[in-house]
């Protein structure tokens, strides 16, 4: 007899009574769980746990599902903002206010959801869904690239160019967008004897850290950041630590930091 919890924690804590009967649930169960509280009915033909995500009841009493960035964030993607509307999927042309409505036939695959994200939001947005389903999800670069063979999908398949798959976070992700849109050479997970690898490496003089202070949940990441920060400066490679609020709402300013320490190292030499 299959658990009716789990089934509901396979749909985020909410699903339809279709998909609860196709997953093996029986009306006797399902009642059963209403009766103790286990269950509630959120809608007509809806479902939810205790506790269920607001937003994520509200999609599928639609009926809906969520789709592109919100789609992207209950999966768990890098994600620069939340939508000031959150993105659904419908399989039809209506519209609903409050609503970013996505047409689709299924509910949104993670590939789904990665092309919708590039075709609707803007590059660096896109990119950084698309990185985080490649890094942290494992979506296939060929059957992205694939997808996007499109004549229309041209700026998209510049977008998936970007993609490193051995990008550690997003706040990484965001400094090398910022860096090759400037102009500048960036390489990736660089290695340095003894520190292991630096973030970014910048026309092969300047490091780039990311700083992980709001990101590690412990004080050990945090601490070795620092060990790492101290090797760099050792051996002489100039490095810039940088943040996410500064990569977010100043990339400007981050630039104009680079260009900057680049000079200042020409006019050493």
């Amino acid at each position: 007899m299959v658990n009716i919890t789990e089934v509901l924690s396979n749909y985020d804590g909410v699903a339809r009574a279709k998909h609860l009967a196709a997953a093996g649930v029986s009306d006797f169960q399902l009642q059963s769980a209403l009766s103790r509280g286990a269950v509630s009915r959120v809608a007509r033909g809806v479902y939810a746990v205790p506790g269920a995500d607001a937003g994520l009841v509200s999609i599928r009493s639609l009926p809906a599902e969520p789709a592109c960035v919100t789609a992207a964030q209950f999966r768990g993607l890098w994600v620069l903002e939340s939508p000031s509307q959150p993105h659904i999927s419908v399989t039809h042309s209506r519209s609903y206010p409050g609503f970013v409505c996505h047409r689709s036939a299924a509910p949104p695959t993670l590939l789904d959801t990665v092309v919708q994200s590039l075709r609707c939001l803007p590059d660096l947005d896109g990119l950084v869904i698309a990185e985080a389903a490649v890094v942290l999800k494992g979506l296939s670069l060929p059957e992205l690239r694939q997808r996007l063979a499109g004549r229309n999908d041209m700026r998209q398949r510049r977008i998936v160019a970007r993609i490193v798959p051995q990008s550690q976070s997003i706040i990484e992700c965001m400094a090398r967008y910022w860096l090759r849109r400037a102009g500048f050479h960036v390489e990736s997970q660089v290695n340095i004897p003894g520190m292991g690898h630096v973030d970014l490496m910048v026309d092969g003089r300047l490091g780039i850290e990311t700083d992980g202070a709001g990101f590690h949940m412990d004080r050990a990441s945090f601490e070795e950041d620092r060990r790492r920060w101290n090797v760099t400066t050792r051996r002489g490679i100039p490095t810039l630590v940088v943040s996410y609020p500064l990569l977010l709402n100043r990339p400007e300013e981050f630039i104009a930091m680079v260009r900057d320490a680049l000079s200042q190292l020409s006019a050493a030499a």
